[in-house]
């Protein structure tokens, strides 16, 4: 029996990956589970495993290369078909073409990747017209097409980026010569992959971006008072992230309209609430996903952030760990961090970035008279999404967040 091997889905708003590293060659024995392929996209490095032991008959697209969803990788005779031996074949159904390339769609189209489909749509331009320097249409090729073609007067700009060439290359403004000394960093499949991501949300979301100085003297004051306890209970440091998780999971429900996306004419505000707490790995970025965030205790969203970081920093996710994100909340790290605007994770509208916890002079009434002192403060920066959010409701979040977290009424 031969098996097809596809790839599988591997995060929401995800339609592609992009070939890595093959880690098993033509002819090897394999057992089940056992790694086959390493494959990269814009969320995640991910290994895929066999799904049933026996030995590769072919390998079906090319280290480098970017597949859809659903595409056949490579496909594997099992161990049934390996002792019938090659006289007596065992036929199945017949499993997708075997070829990474989608086949054109009658009712989509022309053959395009997904991200080429998003690109054409968010610039206006017709798949029809676009000619493919290969099988289908890729992203290239509608920038291409795009930077090709005189601007249409129907169609109003899109994309406040340099218009390219009709080569393909940069205009030489934009074109750096090298010099004496200067280092060539190759662009790994991810952080190729997460930059087309960054440029299609920037495209696609008309970003805002609103910041709140937040005291944080009750946080100090509580996560000082459990640290120990905690720590000795959970086999890890109770840090600042779950209580400002737990902050926004309380401020989300009171303004649903951050916690949502847009389908075409329509906005969705969602019931559950899932929130994506963005991880720096070795290799990236990553944003695994804590799931019905509401429901947990301080303690619970911290053993959840903390498995979760665990596991994206060991590259032991799976792919529905990174799926399904309502609100993302991104933790750049301490040395210097006043504040600073994330780009939203689509399908999203909205994202908060955490800034440096750090000792300032402030302005406070102590017994009637303003005095200054000294309390550990912080700035929490909403990036939102114009198209859906409006600055009252946006604020109005932030606000909310920034008083909970004043309040300090934390149970762990």
């Amino acid at each position: 029996m031969s098996i097809a091997v596809e790839l599988p889905a591997l995060g929401e708003s995800v339609a592609e990956g992009t070939i890595s590293r093959w880690l098993v060659k033509e002819g090897d024995r394999v057992d089940a589970d056992q790694p086959l392929v390493e494959v990269t996209t814009d969320k995640v490095d991910v290994e895929i495993p066999a799904p049933v032991a026996g030995i590769v008959e072919a390998l079906l697209a090319e280290e480098g290369e970017t597949v859809a969803v659903g595409a056949v990788l490579l496909r594997l005779a099992t161990e049934v078909a390996v002792a019938l031996g090659p006289t007596r074949p065992v036929s199945v159904a017949a499993p997708p073409a075997a070829t990474p390339v989608s086949g054109p769609n009658r009712s989509r189209g022309p053959a395009a990747t997904p991200l080429a489909r998003r690109v054409a749509e968010a610039s206006g331009i017709d798949l029809r017209d676009v000619a493919a320097d290969g099988p289908r249409i890729r992203r290239d090729d509608v920038e291409r097409h795009a930077a090709a073609a005189p601007p249409a007067a129907s169609v109003a700009p899109v994309a406040a980026r340099p218009a390219a060439a009709p080569t393909g290359e940069a205009p030489a403004f934009l074109r750096y010569a090298l010099q004496p000394g200067d280092k060539v960093v190759p662009m790994t499949p991810l952080r190729r992959l997460v930059a087309e991501h960054m440029v299609l949300s920037k495209r696609i979301s008309p970003h805002v971006g609103t910041v709140a100085e937040i005291d944080m003297s009750g946080v100090v004051r509580v996560r000082d008072a459990h640290k120990r306890a905690f720590e000795d209970a959970n086999g890890f440091a109770l840090s600042f992230l779950p209580f400002i998780a737990q902050a926004a999971v309380r401020a989300l429900r009171e303004f649903p309209r951050l916690n949502a996306s847009v389908a075409e004419d329509a906005i969705i505000e969602k019931k559950d609430i899932h929130i994506g707490i963005a991880v720096e790995t070795e290799k990236g970025l990553v944003v695994p996903v804590v799931r019905h965030a509401d429901r947990l205790s301080l303690a619970g969203l911290a053993q959840a952030v903390e498995d979760l970081a665990s596991r994206a920093r060991r590259k032991m996710l799976s792919p529905d760990e990174l799926k399904g994100g309502t609100f993302t909340i991104s933790n750049p790290g301490r040395h210097g961090n006043l504040y600073g605007f994330a780009i939203i994770n689509q399908p999203q509208v909205g994202i908060l970035r955490i800034g440096e916890i750090v000792k300032r002079p402030v302005v406070r009434t102590v017994e009637g008279e303003d005095a200054i002192v000294i309390r550990p403060t912080m700035h929490l920066a909403l990036s939102y999404d114009h198209r859906v959010v409006d600055g009252a409701p946006a604020n109005g979040f932030l606000h909310r967040v920034r008083q909970l977290l004043e309040e300090a009424e934390f149970d762990l």
